[in-house]
């Protein structure tokens, strides 16, 4: 579905894999990119982090667009016992990459659903598990300088080569792995009268 100026509903991400997602759905949307500190707060767990960055996206845009449901969504990767973001260098995303090698990492993705309408919101998180095949030195090497998987938090793209790492996936909806958790959006567009399956 085409981006239209506007659309009562509004994706608040720069993400081009996330409006690939949306598209899917073939409803009519906007994208506005928020601006906001995505630091860990002190003593934060891992499902308030991800719950407060996607409302907190969500509601960066809000006062722009106040007759309308604001997607916000944001991920991070939990592996034994640290919170993992954008690795943002090689270095890092080919270290990462070796820790993660035979081992599970769980991704918690947070959705957050603002409608500016009525002035509800609803946030939902998504837990994804990924299992890693052992993967060698030149594997996770070729890989990282193949895809450059610099701006995501697990240091792969699901949706590309990186399914190549994998030995299996355990969760309710793939999707979420890639930044956009489908199955519980539809839920909340249906409970704000979006329903995608509504006829025009």
């Amino acid at each position: 579905m085409p981006q239209t100026d506007n659309a009562p509903l509004v994706l608040a991400s720069s993400s081009r894999f996330r409006r690939a997602l949306l598209d899917k759905l073939l409803l009519p949307y906007q994208c506005c990119s928020p601006d906001i500190d995505e630091t860990p707060h002190p003593n934060e767990t891992p499902n308030a982090l991800v719950h407060r960055l996607a409302l907190s996206k969500a509601n960066a845009v809000a006062e722009r667009f106040p007759e309308h449901c604001i997607i916000g969504s944001d991920q991070i990767a939990l592996f034994e016992g640290d919170i993992l973001g954008k690795p943002h260098t090689e270095e890092r995303a080919r270290e990462n990459l070796t820790r993660f090698s035979g081992q599970k990492v769980t991704f918690l993705t947070g959705l957050a659903l603002v409608d500016t309408r009525n002035q509800r919101h609803h946030v939902h998180i998504e837990p994804f598990e990924v299992f890693f095949r052992s993967l060698s030195k030149q594997e996770i090497a070729h890989y990282v300088a193949l895809e450059q998987p610099l701006d995501s938090s697990g240091s792969f793209r699901m949706e590309g080569l990186g399914i190549s790492l994998f030995e299996k996936l355990e969760g309710r909806d793939p999707n979420a792995l890639i930044g956009l958790p489908l199955i519980a959006l539809c839920d909340m567009l249906r409970q704000v009268g979006m329903n995608p399956l509504s006829e025009a």
